[in-house]
């Protein structure tokens, strides 16, 4: 799933493409808003909050999108080649000469803008966001300091915007083993200073990292390096499901510079 700097990127897309502008069509590709149409209605403004996009409208209607696995949004002029086949279009949202296109998105959904909270008011502090508080997400994931550290950061409820990726990353970058609970760090809040300085860095680049260097095969400490050598001592890095049941993903973490709790 999209990481929270990609889905900030992708809504800051949408705010500089058309806010401010007249929507001249809408096309809902989704069952239970196939007859919705925002043709006049005026783009407000469009953000992110955690992994969510609400895309506002002078209607008093915002449109709610996720890209959860696969979904992304991308911004063409006339004439230019779509990057995607059309059978992945769920939304299409068009003003004069732009048209933003909206391919595999897992959610859309056209709501009251006062209603907005009831589909992001549960998250927690976005870590790109101006509701960002700090003190509130070490309240949030003090509240339960058995819980596994690799879990508590993929809560979107204690904070807003870390995913896979950035979770294996911190676990690593702070020495504790994914599986390891949340009492065990030593300074929680320079981890969690540390995944706010990771997303607004990449929240400026396309490519992705959190090791500084750019390259290709060079960018992650450990995600998806499974059985490569660890950068630091040259362990190889072990890769296993972790997580609640029903809710687990793969952990990424070196074995020598991430000791598992003793039994």
């Amino acid at each position: 799933m999209p990481e929270g700097d990609t889905v900030f990127r992708a809504a800051r897309l949408l705010d500089r493409s058309l806010s401010g502008r007249v929507l001249t069509r809408s096309d809902f590709r989704v069952p239970q808003h196939a007859t919705a149409d925002l043709s006049g209605a005026t783009v407000t403004r469009s953000l992110s909050r955690g992994k969510h996009i609400l895309t506002r409208t002078d209607t008093g209607f915002t449109v709610h999108t996720h890209l959860k696995m696969e979904g992304a949004w991308r911004v063409y002029r006339p004439g230019e080649k779509w990057q995607r086949p059309v059978s992945q279009v769920r939304l299409l949202l068009e003003a004069g000469d732009v048209t933003a296109v909206g391919f595999s998105l897992g959610i859309v959904e056209l709501i009251e803008t006062v209603d907005e909270d009831t589909v992001v008011g549960h998250l927690g502090p976005d870590l790109l966001g101006p509701d960002w508080d700090e003190t509130e997400a070490l309240r949030r994931l003090g509240e339960d300091p058995d819980r596994e550290l690799i879990a508590a950061l993929l809560d979107q409820r204690n904070l807003a915007g870390i995913g896979n990726m950035y979770a294996a990353e911190l676990c690593f970058t702070s020495g504790i083993h994914p599986s390891r609970p949340v009492r065990d760090v030593d300074d929680l809040p320079r981890l969690v200073r540390r995944a706010k300085l990771m997303l607004e860095t990449n929240s400026e680049r396309a490519v992705q990292s959190t090791t500084g260097n750019l390259r290709p095969r060079e960018r992650m400490w450990v995600y998806r390096r499974d059985k490569s050598p660890c950068r630091r001592c040259g362990t190889p890095i072990r890769v296993a499901m972790r997580g609640e049941p029903g809710r687990e993903r793969a952990a990424y973490w070196c074995p020598s510079c991430q000791p598992a709790a003793e039994a």
